[in-house]
């Protein structure tokens, strides 16, 4: 059974994002301890990347950030913070990034380097799900979960995507780029209930969540809610001094979940 089952064992998984080296990569790993500590049960850290298509605002200056002349934030180096991690962290952990980021590294190489220092999945945005088969063999040889994504726009698609998910679906809430809305007005419990329907796999929601109310509500119609663009903001906002503003933003979004 895949590791990443594990975070949404008898509870709704909370699944902070944040991008690695933003500020700097010391920070990031001060904040993913932190995280663990507040009680998140997955953990997404974004690979930076120059052309993150998927992200709104906050995540493409956080990548900016990271790539900047006062980081230079590389595979290399976010592979050498998870090592670190992996010294002390068990939760499971997805890298989010770019088909480009994975192709440049040499596919095969960059997915056995996950394997061997305990990557469990990989979230790749901008490949649609007639391409996986790019990475999707590599994948499976290294028993990585190559995460499917489905959009309000998927439909007809959306048992097939599940048919061949791994992991978990990662559902998108809203079209467009990440970001906080104000409003989700999207039926996730349709597009829930259609991969369900297909195969007992869990499910979580991304792209807009921001506050506890709005995590409850979707947390209700799926298994776990994903949260990347309000945690980015903080580590935008206070730099190198973020940590425990961030812990304690998942502490509050780590309650909200608990009394369902």
């Amino acid at each position: 059974m895949s590791n990443i089952y594990k975070a949404f064992e008898n509870k709704k998984a909370f699944i902070p994002f944040l991008t690695c080296g933003d500020p700097d990569l010391e920070t990031t790993e001060q904040l993913v301890y932190a995280m663990v500590e507040a009680g998140a049960d997955l953990i997404e850290l974004g690979i930076p990347f120059s052309d993150p298509t998927a992200e709104g605002p906050v995540i493409q200056e956080a990548n900016i950030r990271a790539l900047g002349d006062n980081n230079k934030t590389t595979t290399d180096s976010v592979f050498q913070l998870v090592r670190r991690l992996r010294k002390t962290v068990t939760i499971p952990m997805v890298f989010m990034t770019y088909a480009n980021v994975v192709f440049s590294y040499g596919s095969e190489k960059f997915i056995s380097e996950c394997k061997e220092i305990g990557i469990d999945g990989l979230i790749l945005p901008d490949i649609p799900y007639e391409e996986k088969n790019e990475f999707d063999p590599i994948c499976k040889k290294y028993d990585i979960d190559l995460i499917s994504l489905i959009a309000p726009t998927s439909n007809d698609r959306i048992s097939m995507i599940a048919n061949d998910a791994s992991g978990f679906v990662y559902c998108v809430s809203s079209l467009g780029v990440t970001g906080v809305r104000s409003n989700i007005t999207t039926d996730v419990g349709h597009m829930v209930e259609l991969v369900k329907k297909t195969k007992d796999i869990p499910c979580a929601i991304g792209f807009g969540i921001s506050t506890p109310e709005q995590a409850k509500a979707m947390a209700k119609q799926a298994d776990g809610v994903i949260v990347g663009s309000a945690i980015v903001k903080i580590i935008g906002q206070y730099g190198k001094q973020a940590v425990p503003y961030v812990k304690k933003y998942v502490e509050d979004m780590r309650k909200a979940l608990n009394d369902l």
